[in-house]
């Protein structure tokens, strides 16, 4: 890297050094700022050919050197005669002014070191196009080394040499003599033009008079550079010390030779003996076939042989060879009128244009840049040609690349997007801009775009000729995805809906609804449902065409992977409006038809989507229920007293009273059906900790039921005393009680050992094969009364029983360690249930109606024991109350039970009726 840098250093150092030693102090300086050392020209290629700008314009210009060392080896008077030729040259150059010979921007200039004059700008000489070079830079550009000539630039190079020595023999009446390939330059443009009058010779006669050019003899002790190229030197030069302009003619010969033959001339020419050469080249002139043109091109083949011919009369003068067959070609003659432009009118330069599209793809591309690209752009000051230059503009700018493009033609556009008069030019220019769109936007760089391209886009679609809107609205939708989302969002949508609602014409409406349809894939979802659908409803319209148009975008919508339409949007917007469109008497039955499936299309994916959400979201309650239940399952049955939703209340309420009616056997068919949806329901981890559940009940049924511990009393009992009396007194007490008392302990529970199948504010005995729901209802589900709630079994009888293994108990703030287990207590296998009664429906409505405050005795005597007993118990005494059998009927005990002692009354005779009851209230 550091020796590419060194390297790199040491060239700009040395170009540096070349040109301060060459041009340092030279006058020419002055004004122009010297660049690059680019080429080299003139007689023996002795001028430096540098890039360079005006300083006072930045105009590219051409800097031409002679630098003094050259000649520092001959005597004073030789480099006097050297100095002196070459400002002759340049000198008579500057005088001649045509299209044909090199232009000179600023005359020369001397100083001590260098001569120095300024031309047009210069790509390079024809000698170091065809491999002369000499007096280059050692690093020579790849631009000339590898510069190859195109059949059109050789054939026009030609043609305008010939245009130029026409122009020297007719008009001026002068011979050139020395034209060689040093002295043909080319231009930047690729123009062949003449330089290097250093030895031209004037017509010594006046003009009406025949030109006579007196002609110097061959000196060969001058210095070399004050001698013309012997090898392109006509024979009667030396010969007979005689020029004319047919001299010069042959000189034009053995161009053409160099030309079509790598450079090389047709003589080698000995300056040593230039009198022997050229008496042994005139022997060869004489003898010459055309064998020995076989590199020459035979349309042009026996031409070159006249202009080599040793008898000047018989070569072709200038005028006849610019006329030759030769120079008929296609890309010559266009690059001819090119030339000649300046010359023609309007209507000339017009019929021209047209016909330049059909010739451009023959030609080289860098002909066309270099040679008719400029042309063309110098016309766009003329607002009339540019409908007829900017198509063939915009074709050549199709074969630049980008680069090129923003270097040499978007420069040139620039004014065009703007020009807005004449009005009819100014149309034209529309159409043709928007014909090349996808051109323009692909190569134009995205600032130049959004200043000036799509300005021109907008001024189109609100243009008022329909023609310009209808086409701009087609062409849009091809260049849609070249256009930034912004723009499109906020400069070219309002103004393409603006022309759909503003405009009279049907056309454009229509067009306007087909170019939103199909630039809806650039556009946002939301966009779209938010700014386009409710645009559509604005259009008033109703022509069949309108009203399809306005259908396809819906469609377009709808069916598109990337937008789509919401159901909300289907329901509240679209099929309302498609709906009432759809019936319009304009349309026919096709259009009637294409309405009609789209709705349906649009139906049926409303309802397939909504019902599928439905279905969701009822999937999503139905797990959420399974959880509930699973959450219940789990969660001890003294505290699980939580809400399991509303359909399980509708159905304690719809099945509550047949429920009662119809007993166990309505219950298990509940239950067994609840449970099958349960079982239908659960998750796998749900069913797992029912299977767990499920295995606890089953060790504790096979375990012996537990029975409450008897304390005994402390003091004994002396003897059986009659207890009838005192009892009643305690219970009247005891129902005054339950009457004051509006809260039941939350600790306390009731127990009993045979299911009493409904629970209130209380939990039930568990059943072996299900848990926390009897007789249909939710075990959670209670009913609070002001009073103390018990709970109810219709099959059991308080006061007898067959059997003392299933006593009832009452207890009074239960051991923790006893509540448990206590609520699973079950009869043995060989106990007998009472037998069961129809349940009195006088409980249902104490159930569900509130609690009075008072009960009258009437009342009461109507109750079951059971029932009457349940008024009276002491709110303290809790959880559980029953009567058992002890022994015989005739036994009669009452057995009542708290959390420190146990006490069991034998009574003597059996408690009262209702009646004495009532009679002793």
């Amino acid at each position: 890297m550091e020796s590419m840098l060194n390297k790199l250093k040491s060239t700009v150092t040395k170009v540096t050094a070349d040109v301060t030693s060459a041009v340092m102090g030279n006058p020419v300086t002055r004004e122009f700022d010297v660049g690059r050392h680019i080429a080299s020209g003139g007689n023996g290629l002795a001028w430096k050919i540098f890039n360079g700008t005006k300083k006072s314009t930045k105009q590219e210009v051409a800097v031409f050197v002679f630098d003094k060392k050259l000649i520092d080896k001959y005597q004073k008077f030789e480099k006097d005669q050297i100095i002196d030729s070459l400002k002759r040259g340049v000198q008579q150059l500057t005088r001649l002014r045509h299209p044909r010979l090199l232009t000179v921007q600023h005359p020369l200039e001397e100083s001590r070191d260098c001569l120095a004059f300024c031309t047009e700008p210069v790509f390079a000489s024809l000698a170091n196009v065809l491999g002369n070079w000499e007096n280059l830079p050692s690093s020579i550009s790849p631009d000339i080394k590898d510069y190859k000539l195109y059949d059109v630039e050789t054939k026009y190079g030609l043609l305008q040499v010939s245009e130029g020595l026409s122009f020297l023999h007719s008009s001026v009446k002068m011979v050139h003599g020395n034209v060689t390939p040093e002295n043909i330059i080319l231009n930047k443009s690729g123009a062949w033009k003449i330089m290097g009058f250093d030895f031209c010779v004037s017509s010594s006669n006046p003009s009406e008079q025949e030109p006579k050019f007196p002609c110097k003899e061959w000196d060969p002790n001058l210095p070399s550079l004050c001698l013309p190229n012997p090898e392109y030197l006509a024979p009667e030069y030396i010969l007979s010390v005689s020029c004319e302009t047919a001299s010069d003619m042959y000189s034009l010969g053995t161009v053409i030779y160099a030309v079509f033959n790598k450079g090389k001339p047709i003589f080698e020419v000995n300056k040593q003996d230039i009198y022997k050469s050229f008496s042994r080249q005139l022997d060869q002139l004489s003898r010459l076939g055309s064998s020995s043109l076989t590199s020459i091109p035979e349309e042009v083949r026996e031409h070159v042989k006249l202009l080599l011919n040793v008898t000047p009369t018989v070569r072709p003068d200038a005028d006849q060879m610019t006329k030759i067959p030769f120079f008929d070609d296609v890309g010559a003659v266009t690059l001819q009128y090119f030339d000649t432009l300046f010359q023609r009118d309007n209507l000339q330069k017009s019929q021209f244009f047209k016909g330049l599209p059909k010739v451009l793809p023959k030609l080289p591309k860098r002909v066309i840049v270099q040679r008719i690209l400029p042309c063309l752009t110098s016309e766009f000051v003329n607002p009339d040609m540019v409908p007829f230059v900017l198509p063939n503009v915009l074709l050549i700018a199709e074969e630049c690349t980008k680069e090129e493009y923003v270097r040499l033609i978007l420069p040139e556009l620039g004014p065009v997007f703007k020009q807005q008069e004449p009005v009819q030019a100014s149309n034209m220019i529309l159409l043709i801009f928007l014909q090349k769109m996808d051109l323009l936007l692909t190569k134009t760089p995205p600032d130049e775009i959004k200043n000036s391209v799509l300005p021109m886009v907008y001024r189109a679609l609100e243009a008022p000729s329909i023609q310009i809107q209808e086409l701009c609205l087609n062409i849009i939708p091809t260049f849609a995805n070249l256009i930034d989302y912004p723009s499109m969002k906020n400069a070219l949508i309002p103004r393409i809906k603006n022309a759909c609602l503003q405009t009279s014409s049907l056309a454009v409406r229509v067009n306007s609804l087909v170019c939103l349809g199909k630039i809806l894939e650039y556009l946002d979802k939301w966009f779209v449902l938010d700014d386009i659908l409710p645009f559509l409803q604005q259009i008033p319209s109703k022509e069949p065409a309108v009203l399809m148009g306005i259908l396809g975008i819906y469609k377009c919508t709808f069916t598109h992977k990337k937008l789509g339409i919401t159901k909300e949007q289907l329901a509240g917007k679209v099929l309302p409006h498609l709906i009432p469109l759809s019936i319009e008497n304009n349309l026919n039955l096709n259009q009637f038809s294409s309405f009609i499936a789209v709705i349906k299309e649009m139906l049926s994916r409303l309802e397939s989507e909504h019902r599928t959400k439905l279905e969701q979201l009822h999937m999503m309650q139905e797990q959420q229920r399974s959880l509930d239940i699973g959450n219940q399952m789990s969660t001890p049955e003294e505290t699980n007293v939580a809400h399991t939703g509303s359909q399980q209340i509708d159905k304690v309420f719809n099945h509550i009273g047949a429920d009662l009616l119809t007993g166990g056997e309505s219950e298990n068919k509940e239950d067994g059906l609840q449970n099958k949806q349960k079982r239908a329901s659960l998750t796998l981890e749900e069913k797992q900790k029912l299977a767990k559940e499920q295995e606890q009940a089953q060790k504790l049924k096979s375990q012996q039921p537990l029975k409450p511990q008897v304390h005994t009393p402390i003091a004994p009992i002396k003897q059986t005393k009659d207890l009838t009396d005192t009892l009643m007194d305690n219970m009247t007490s005891l129902s005054s009680l339950s009457l004051s008392t509006p809260k039941l302990s939350a600790s306390s529970t009731f127990t009993s050992v045979p299911s009493t199948g409904l629970s209130m504010m209380f939990s039930t005995p568990i059943d072996n094969t299900k848990r926390n729901l009897t007789n249909g209802l939710n075990a959670n589900m209670g009913f609070q009364t002001s009073g103390f709630n018990m709970p109810v079994n219709p099959n059991h009888n308080f006061f007898s029983g067959t059997n003392t293994a299933g006593v009832t108990t009452m207890t009074l703030g239960a051991a923790p360690t006893l509540s448990n287990y206590s609520s699973l207590s079950v009869p043995p296998a060989g106990a007998k249930q009472a037998q069961q009664r129809p349940p009195d429906m006088s409980a249902l409505n104490n159930l569900f109606g509130p609690q009075k405050p008072k009960v009258s005795m009437n009342q009461l005597s109507q109750q079951k024991p059971n029932q009457w007993l349940n008024q009276f118990v002491p709110p303290q005494v809790s959880p559980g109350l029953g009567s058992t059998a002890m022994g015989t009927q005739e036994s009669h005990v009452l057995t009542c039970t708290d959390s420190r002692r146990s006490t069991r009354i034998r009574l003597s005779r059996p408690l009262p009726s209702y009646s004495s009851l009532n009679s002793n209230f």
